[in-house]
């Protein structure tokens, strides 16, 4: 069962990546209350559920 939608997904890599699929995240936005974060090179691999509030704090650091 997919709980959170991942299966239909819109994976999106940050703007920041190289050309060369160096390393990097995609996230899945719109899924409510959460973001969904993945390793670009194994997209079949696991996936971080992350708080929306919390994802915004990260990001806001990051910046």
């Amino acid at each position: 069962m997919d709980k959170h939608g991942l299966s239909a997904a819109t994976w999106t890599k940050s703007t920041y990546s190289d050309a060369n699929g160096g390393d990097c995240i995609e996230i899945a936005p719109g899924i409510p209350g959460i973001v969904p974060v993945r390793d670009s090179k194994n997209p079949t691999g696991p996936v971080l559920l992350i708080r929306r509030s919390a994802w915004a704090v990260f990001v806001a650091g990051v910046r």
